[in-house]
């Protein structure tokens, strides 16, 4: 994918002076926006709170095509907040589209990535940081994901999530209670190596253990929404959810198998 073809070219990018001028962040932030203005401000402010004194970082706002005040409200925060940096689509594309412009203009070597409606609360992000920032840290461990606990939804959103998670584990095998949760912190460079497709956020734990990665869990809060309302319906998830999952299910059994291991130079002597 072209980021030029992700970027509305219209509306002025950072500028990649002032980027590599900048303290090289540890950690990327990576948060998907679409229509969601009112939630940006305190989102922010609580994502700063949770990261200062942990590690450096940044924080990569990415308007999805964006009707509302979204794209102006965010580039008034990076000229608040030299970490803060603003990614624009043209039009809306999705949330995967979103979080993977996000992650290829990110500069750190861990990613973490939390929902733009605020009910991912920031304060998560250290406990789900920890097992890839930890001394020693398990260089197979590619992803930990976020799972919610005292879900704020309404109950048929909570159903449906239920059964979509249920049907998903019995056919994948991917040991994950929810990867509905937008909380998810992953090495950067194991995510790109990823194969692409429209959704794949929901499918994050089943392709990194798919090339071989760890996947570690971690509980994590949920907010109930204070502004907006929710980009999704349920029947709008099964229709897309049901040739989603058989794809994932045939590029596991099509996975590359063979891992490559250099050998050492001959000696002719």
């Amino acid at each position: 994918m072209d980021l030029a073809t992700d970027f509305n070219l219209s509306t002025p990018v950072p500028d990649p002076r002032a980027v590599s001028a900048m303290p090289a962040p540890v950690v990327s932030v990576v948060v998907p926006l679409h229509d969601e203005a009112p939630n940006l401000p305190p989102l922010v402010a609580g994502i700063r709170a949770a990261l200062t004194g942990l590690c450096a970082h940044e924080i990569l706002l990415v308007d999805d095509g964006s009707i509302d005040d979204t794209r102006a409200v965010a580039r008034d925060l990076a000229a608040q907040m030299p970490e803060v940096r603003v990614i624009a689509h043209a039009i809306s594309a999705g949330q995967s589209a979103a979080v993977h412009s996000g992650v290829r203009a990110a500069r750190g070597v861990l990613v973490a990535t939390l929902d733009g409606d605020g009910q991912n609360p920031p304060e998560n992000l250290p406990q789900l940081l920890a097992p890839l920032l930890a001394p020693g840290a398990d260089p197979q461990l590619g992803l930990v994901a976020g799972q919610r606990v005292g879900r704020q939804d309404g109950l048929s959103k909570r159903l449906a999530s239920r059964f979509a998670n249920t049907l998903r584990q019995a056919i994948l095998r991917d040991a994950t209670r929810d990867t509905g949760c937008g909380l998810k912190a992953f090495r950067r460079a194991a995510y790109l190596d990823l194969p692409y497709f429209d959704h794949m956020h929901r499918y994050l734990p089943a392709l990194f253990a798919r090339d071989g990665w760890r996947v570690a869990h971690v509980d994590v809060s949920h907010a109930p929404r204070q502004h907006g309302r929710s980009k999704y319906t349920n029947l709008a998830r099964a229709l897309v959810g049901i040739s989603d999952l058989i794809g994932v299910a045939w590029l596991i059994r099509r996975r590359k198998r063979a891992q490559p291991q250099e050998l050492p130079r001959a000696d002719r002597n």
